[in-house]
């Protein structure tokens, strides 16, 4: 097989992979939310008051891992571009006869740091539920906390940080050139920066989660779909930005009504 054909053949294969990777992981959240939702339905009015309740370490770690699950289900996708360059790159090297890395360790390091946001956002989501901020059963915040979150997101739209690493999220072979470390430790520490420049991307957005709820699905789904879509198109500051004016606008609208 010709080189540009091994190349495709593990574009194919990368991507088959990661989309099942990312279908397990959207599995598990819709079992997760029928579950929760069948506890609702059986003691609505418990599931939907907040409830100060005591932390426990199984209690944070099932949150963890709630949440770091979400994250695979929602940056997998847009972070796919750039694993399937890296390796594509691997394949080119390791035919040339250039000692090539597996492309698990390069996405081990981007996951690592999108688990470690998932231990602050757990944190921050017990921190709600004892403080009786969030519901129980879908996890909303009261409009208050939902109307602050969607000011801080949407400003944050507007911030030179949040541009500075969209432009490294946008580029992945701008990241390659610029970032490139050789042997194992090296993709996982590339795995790291690059997850680390996401995080710095989206965790405004992902703080929206509270919104409409943790656990609503198509709430879920339409911020992933978010996120893609500002990594794909080539016109980041004017999606960012109209997204910042109608977070904007939605924050402010929510603060009012719920004054």
């Amino acid at each position: 097989m010709t080189l540009e054909g091994l190349v495709r053949r593990d574009r194919v294969l990368g991507g088959v992979g990661l989309a099942g990777l990312a279908l397990l992981a959207w599995a598990y959240l819709v079992r997760l939310a029928a579950q929760m939702g069948s506890m609702e339905s059986a003691a609505p009015m418990a599931m939907s008051m907040p409830m100060a309740e005591p932390w426990s370490a199984d209690r944070f770690l099932l949150t963890v891992a709630m949440w770091a699950v979400m994250m695979v289900a929602m940056m997998v996708p847009a972070a796919s571009p750039m694993i399937l360059i890296f390796a594509t790159i691997n394949r080119r090297r390791a035919v040339l006869g250039t000692p090539a890395v597996p492309t698990m360790i390069f996405l081990a390091g981007y996951l690592a740091i999108w688990w470690a946001f998932s231990v602050v956002a757990a944190a921050a989501q017990l921190g709600l539920q004892q403080a009786s901020l969030v519901s129980v059963g879908s996890l909303k915040a009261a409009p208050m906390v939902g109307g602050l979150l969607l000011l801080g997101a949407g400003f944050y739209q507007f911030t030179p940080l949040k541009q500075a690493c969209l432009a490294r999220c946008q580029s992945p072979l701008g990241f390659i050139l610029s970032e490139w470390r050789e042997g194992r430790g090296g993709a996982f520490l590339m795995g790291l920066r690059h997850g680390g420049y996401c995080v710095g991307c989206c965790w405004a957005l992902m703080a929206l989660l509270f919104v409409a709820g943790v656990m609503n699905l198509i709430w879920v789904a339409a911020l992933a779909a978010l996120v893609l879509v500002e990594k794909v198109l080539p016109w980041e500051r004017v999606v960012s930005w109209t997204t910042g004016a109608l977070l904007v606008g939605w924050g402010m609208w929510v603060l009012v009504r719920s004054l």
